[in-house]
């Protein structure tokens, strides 16, 4: 894939990303219906990646969302709980729908900063305890030196560890200094075989943006016109409020179409934003999650 290596650079002028993501909003002023609230709802990763979480928490989150249908009939079940590769075998045993997909982080996360080997063999644990997906973060300071060689390689060492599970390739995008570096860093992923590309593990700040998703998503674009591939787009980190998911949908609508806001395609990484856009279709408090 050389040919492809010269859309990696791409310079952006100042204010362009700012001002293109501020037009974007402010020609969507109708997102917020009842449509694209059950969209982010059916687009998002429950996440439980806490050092305080137990095998208990991690049981109940299972069977809550197996049955969150009874308690929400007619509305749409969130995409995935993610999780440590630990907790991969609990969850598996207690989530007794199919269609809701687990999640390990994988590979080292969240800084990466561990041995090839080790992140081979935990992703590979992690598909054979349950996950029907990997999210992996990249070698940040392999990037920062341009080591972009053994970025390239080690995604796809991870992505043949994944065997049939989706590769979710986070970027960091708060830790890579520049528009440029996250436009970079999206190609390195997406030709390197990644399925998604994720703006951040939620760990460092900041985290997800709108102007982060703007570039990831433009990427994306220009690499499916490249390849015919569609690679997906996840946010992730600090969204917690209906208000700020509805942004990555207009942004992803805008960029990419109807044709990727779907959860097969578009996913929102989060913990409390599940309750809040539940809060808001009911139009009262819900704490279910």
């Amino acid at each position: 894939m050389k040919w492809l290596l010269e859309n990696i650079e791409r310079k952006f002028s100042p204010g362009e990303v700012e001002d293109s993501v501020n037009q974007i909003i402010l020609n969507s002023p109708d997102l917020n219906q009842s449509g694209n609230l059950e969209l982010i709802l059916s687009s998002i990763d429950l996440t439980i990646l806490s050092a305080t979480d137990t095998r208990d928490q991690a049981e109940k989150l299972a069977a809550d969302v197996t049955a969150f249908q009874m308690h929400f009939p007619g509305l749409p079940n969130v995409a995935a709980i993610c999780t440590y590769p630990n907790l991969t075998a609990v969850i598996r045993k207690n989530l007794l729908i199919p269609e809701v997909r687990i999640a390990a982080v994988a590979g080292g996360f969240p800084s990466s900063m561990t041995f090839i080997e080790v992140k081979e063999l935990e992703t590979r644990m992690a598909v054979n305890k349950g996950a029907d997906e990997i999210d992996i973060v990249i070698s940040v300071n392999e990037f920062l030196s341009a080591n972009y060689s053994e970025i390239t390689r080690e995604i796809d060492l991870l992505k043949i560890a994944c065997g049939k599970a989706l590769l979710k390739v986070i970027i960091e995008t708060g830790a890579l200094k520049s528009y440029e570096n996250i436009w970079r860093a999206s190609w390195l992923a997406m030709q390197t075989g990644a399925d998604f590309i994720k703006t951040s593990t939620g760990k460092l700040e900041p985290a997800a943006t709108p102007e982060a998703a703007w570039i990831m998503c433009n990427a994306i674009k220009e690499f499916h016109k490249k390849t015919g591939r569609k690679v997906g787009f996840k946010a992730a980190g600090g969204i917690s409020e209906t208000s700020e998911a509805i942004k990555y949908v207009a942004i992803v609508k805008e960029i990419l179409g109807e044709e990727w806001l779907n959860n097969k395609l578009f996913r929102i990484g989060a913990s409390r934003l599940a309750n809040n856009v539940l809060s808001v279709i009911k139009n009262k408090p819900v704490a279910y999650f």
